[in-house]
């Protein structure tokens, strides 16, 4: 098989001292961190879309990066693309990789074209998956790029839009059954409006919650056993995106029974948009039972846009592994790297630095997460914080035996309040630095 990476070695752990650009300073696979190896906590994923497909474009540039790996006919394009992803995936030591189905083969000018096409990209990748010992994290279907769904897809206002969406779902869900994916993604990319003035929200609202139905039980019926995912994003393309973020996911879950069926994929720089740290909407999901898996990236808060940048930023990563530490891991999902090379960066070697930025900075975020959480002293700080609901009258609170005129006659004996204590936010980033770098 020919090697698209050719002067690029195998990436390995050589330590924090190395100086080789091509080897990994803290993610060491096999080494043990909270009980298994970095490998088990971590998952890596490599996203399809950015790693094989971006070429650098951006709204006021063409591309700077070729993708097209020595061919012209779209299927052998297509082709070699995977060729070129598995060796990556081995050259990087990653196990897994996600795809939207228009990722991984070309359009055709029908359906069922498009479909044939799908079929013979999915046997060369389920042949190179048995080759290479990779799996698939997720499937999902791009009902976003295409001209068919500039309103929307399973929120769009023409009949025919929604049902080609359902059709073309369906078959991103067999393709992700045939390749044993741990999970499908539904992410609405043009699932919203641009004003409400030519807008039935309800409706809108209401065929996004029959599309899922529709999807999950025909899922079911063939056998797919992964989970399922939302991923929240609150704008872009769109300005008003449905699934805004887990909140507003949970809420719409919640109203149309589907709250025990899915879970939440979360994308950082998706956080971002919405106004949250990464850290808030991974709690909000993880004390909500539903924090299924992350796509790893980082934005820049310079732009308020999605940049899809590599993650670099330590305390941001630090932060999401304690809360995916304290998740108990993903056991359905991963850190899939939804990321792509800055536009700038457009020699082949670059995709290796991106990915190998990205790995350690969630390697040392690991690290740290684990020493945040065996130190101790941030959750004691919280459990003492709010310890007058460990008894007395917070415990009645608690506990739901305190009623209202409880609660009165209680403060009625009190006088003025005044003992809250200080929340002492500077003393605690100082422990979280001292617990970051100190030896």
């Amino acid at each position: 098989m020919k090697e698209y990476f050719s002067n690029i070695p195998k990436v390995r752990y050589e330590g924090p001292d190395s100086k080789n650009p091509f080897a990994f300073k803290f993610y060491n696979p096999e080494e043990k961190i909270a009980g298994k190896t970095m490998r088990e906590q971590l998952k890596f994923s490599l996203a399809y879309w950015h790693t094989l497909d971006a070429e650098g474009t951006d709204m006021f540039g063409r591309a700077t990066m070729d993708k097209s790996f020595g061919e012209t006919d779209p299927m052998a394009i297509y082709k070699n693309k995977a060729y070129a992803a598995f060796e990556l995936m081995d050259k990087l030591d990653i196990d897994y990789f996600c795809f939207h189905d228009r990722d991984i083969a070309p359009e055709g000018p029908t359906l069922s074209e498009t479909n044939k096409n799908l079929d013979e990209i999915v046997s060369l990748l389920k042949k190179l998956m048995a080759e290479h010992n990779k799996k698939l994290l997720w499937g999902t279907a791009n009902t976003f790029s295409h001209p068919r769904y500039v309103h929307g897809a399973g929120t769009s206002c023409n009949a025919s839009v929604f049902a080609f969406a359902a059709a073309q779902i369906k078959k991103a869900i067999e393709i992700t059954k045939e390749l044993d994916g741990c999970g499908y993604v539904f992410w609405g990319g043009r699932e919203g409006y641009e004003t409400l003035l030519n807008t039935d929200m309800e409706l809108e609202l209401d065929n996004m919650a029959r599309l899922l139905k529709m999807a999950v039980d025909y899922a079911r019926s063939i056998g797919f056993k992964g989970e399922f995912f939302i991923e929240p994003k609150p704008k872009e393309p769109t300005k008003h995106q449905y699934d805004y973020d887990v909140s507003t996911v949970l809420a719409f879950l919640r109203k149309y029974g589907l709250d025990k069926v899915f879970k939440v994929n979360i994308e950082a720089n998706h956080a971002t948009l919405a106004q949250h740290t990464f850290q808030h909407e991974l709690r909000v999901a993880r004390i909500n039972g539903v924090l299924g898996s992350v796509d790893a990236n980082q934005g820049d808060v310079m732009l308020g846009w999605d940049t899809d940048q590599f993650p670099t930023n330590v305390y941001d990563t630090a932060l999401a592994m304690y809360e995916i530490l304290k998740n108990g891991g993903l056991p359905s999902g991963g850190l899939n790297f939804d990321s792509k090379n800055r536009r700038g960066s457009f020699e082949p070697e670059d995709i290796f630095h991106g990915f190998i930025a990205g790995m350690d900075a969630f390697a040392l975020g690991l690290r740290i997460a684990d020493r945040i959480i065996r130190d101790g002293r941030l959750e004691q700080f919280v459990k003492d914080r709010y310890k007058s609901y460990q008894s007395g009258i917070g415990a009645d609170i608690v506990s739901g035996r305190a009623k209202i005129e409880d609660l009165e006659k209680y403060a009625l004996k009190l006088g003025e309040v005044n003992a809250i204590g200080s929340g002492r936010q500077e003393y605690l980033e100082d422990i979280l630095n001292s617990i970051m770098f100190g030896k």
